[in-house]
């Protein structure tokens, strides 16, 4: 049976934006091209300064590009030659800020957007439209009180239902959650989730937090330098990132030089020479024998020994720190080709100056990959 093809909400397409310097431009984006299924939830992850909070404002219109395409539901909304005004996009936004008026009620505050909008909408439908957002966010109860009177967290609901109350067909969610506490921050980053699933609203998210983006999307682009330097699914970018900075950026990594020895036993698996170990690793295609890789493992992905295992990918070192933290330990283990970072279970017994040996076993939480083909990498 023939499946029914995917539509897309938004194709943004060698996206240029430049801003002026005392002297000549910084190329802020610099040719991005994504799209975004209907009703997908979409993370532009990336540090500081990286791009992705200028690329989420050229979608909204808030900045002009100087360069691509940016298509919304089939509709071209920005390129080279025109740019559609914020107000007549089909987006609704939540700021950093939240950006509440803090003159105004709840259900004023939700209420505005809908009375302010190009497209008239009746005090009934305003009424009802309100109570159904808020009931979305369970603000409900809430609908009387001032602005100023709610929690962080109720603040950042209360952005979010007036962003939705227009029933956009795209929402723009600007690192939201960064000025909240960790614990709130956990609890929204599932409340979000859950509404957006439920509503089957297409989303844009832009965070420099890799926890949102991994356990929020369905797609992730990263970003570095202006450029998305790779694209997946949050288990590809954690399982196979691309690069040094990919790997080291979504979440804790080691890295040991490697040098390519030969074909491994699976196809996109090579043979890599680690110190005087040998370990078979995913690589990234066009890695050739000979080549010098950076080799990429996730803590999780060690095996920790303290007598010699029989099988392959086996690394003797030497415990050099050893860190009790009450529900774990944290040990720097030295191996020839440099030093691995492992967590072991706090029953486990060693430390400083054991022998041990590590196993970098897939099965056990992540495959071991290759970042290259340059050393630098």
């Amino acid at each position: 049976m023939e499946q029914p093809a995917t539509r897309s909400a938004l194709e943004v397409s060698d996206l240029v934006k430049d801003y002026p310097l005392a002297k000549g431009w910084h190329r802020a984006v610099a040719g991005v091209s994504f799209t975004i299924e209907e009703g997908h939830f979409y993370s532009l992850l990336g540090p500081s300064g990286c791009g992705k909070t200028t690329t989420l404002r050229c979608v909204a219109g808030l900045e002009r590009p100087d360069g691509g395409r940016i298509v919304l539901g089939g509709v071209t909304v920005a390129d080279a030659g025109s740019s559609v005004p914020p107000e007549k996009r089909d987006i609704g936004m939540v700021f950093q800020s939240y950006a509440i008026w803090p003159h105004m009620t709840v259900i004023e505050n939700v209420a505005f957007p809908l009375r302010v909008g190009s497209t008239k909408v009746s005090r009934a439908d305003i009424t009802r439209r309100v109570g159904d957002a808020l009931d979305l966010v369970q603000l409900g109860s809430y609908a009387s009180r001032p602005a100023t009177q709610l929690s962080g967290g109720q603040q950042q609901r209360l952005a979010l239902a007036r962003a939705l109350v227009r029933r956009p067909r795209l929402l723009l969610l600007d690192e939201p959650l960064s000025n909240l506490d960790a614990k709130l921050r956990d609890r929204m980053r599932a409340e979000i989730r859950d509404l957006q699933r439920s509503l089957g609203i297409t989303t844009l998210y832009v965070t420099h937090d890799q926890v949102e983006a991994l356990s929020m999307s369905n797609r992730i682009a990263v970003m570095e330098d202006g450029l998305i330097v790779q694209e997946g699914t949050p288990r590809e970018i954690y399982s196979h990132p691309t690069s040094r900075f990919v790997a080291n950026f979504v979440g804790a990594a080691n890295f040991l030089p490697a040098t390519v020895s030969g074909p491994g036993a699976g196809a996109g698996r090579m043979l890599l020479r680690v110190g005087d170990g040998t370990i078979e690793a995913s690589v990234p295609a066009g890695v050739v024998a000979g080549d010098a890789v950076t080799l990429s493992i996730r803590p999780e992905a060690v095996r920790f020994h303290t007598s010699a295992p029989g099988g392959p990918n086996v690394l003797a070192g030497e415990v050099e720190q050893a860190l009790f933290l009450g529900d774990a330990i944290d040990l720097r283990v030295t191996v020839a080709a440099g030093s691995v970072a492992v967590r072991l279970p706090s029953a486990i017994e060693t430390s400083r100056g054991d022998r041990v040996w590590l196993e970098l076993d897939a099965a056990e939480g992540g495959d071991p990959s290759a970042a290259g083909p340059a050393s630098p990498a």
